[in-house]
């Protein structure tokens, strides 16, 4: 089993820790994993990109070329990520952040309103974590006992707004194709 995350957005919505997190989640499963990283120089609002790949073997390469998965939390990520996922791979996008999300592919597609769940939560900073649990619901790579484990391991402050949020994400996903 080989598969490569890309979780994309912009600076500011925890797209890079949202990686740390897949990559964790893994290790903590017994797998593989590589994390890496891009982002534009602002500190908020530029393009930011997180990719992951998990596998039960050793990892050759640590760049992801053909997204199995795709996690997309802003319009521009969609229009320059969103046909560099694997035919027959799952794009999940916020709709609300991602208007223009009419794609033409064998993909997968599912959303989740993220910022939203997240606001109704209290506050928006943790919709990357909504997101998380969208993966998690829809992609069966990684267990929810590892990505829970994850998250109690990178962000322990605020472990139960993050939780829920993770839950709200696994329950709320729709899949649309």
């Amino acid at each position: 089993m080989k598969a490569g995350i890309r979780i994309s957005g912009f600076g500011g919505q925890g797209i890079v820790l949202s990686g740390v997190i897949v990559g964790k989640a893994a290790v903590f499963q017994g797998l593989n994993a590589v994390q890496t990283q891009s982002y534009g120089p602002e500190a908020r609002g530029g393009s930011t990109k997180s990719e992951v790949v998990i596998s039960n073997e050793e990892i050759d390469y640590p760049k992801v070329e053909s997204a199995s998965v795709s996690l997309i939390m802003s319009q521009e990520a969609f229009y320059k990520y969103a046909l560099r996922t694997k035919r027959e791979g799952i794009i999940i996008y916020d709709p609300e952040l991602i208007p223009d999300h009419n794609i033409e592919g064998d993909f997968k597609l599912a959303e989740i309103n993220a910022t939203r769940i997240a606001s109704e939560l209290g506050t928006k900073i943790v919709a990357n974590i909504v997101m998380l649990g969208a993966f998690n619901e829809i992609c069966n790579l990684l267990s929810k006992e590892s990505m829970t484990l994850a998250i109690k391991d990178s962000i322990p402050k605020m472990l139960d707004l993050n939780l829920s949020a993770f839950e709200a994400g696994r329950e709320k996903v729709k899949i649309l194709k």
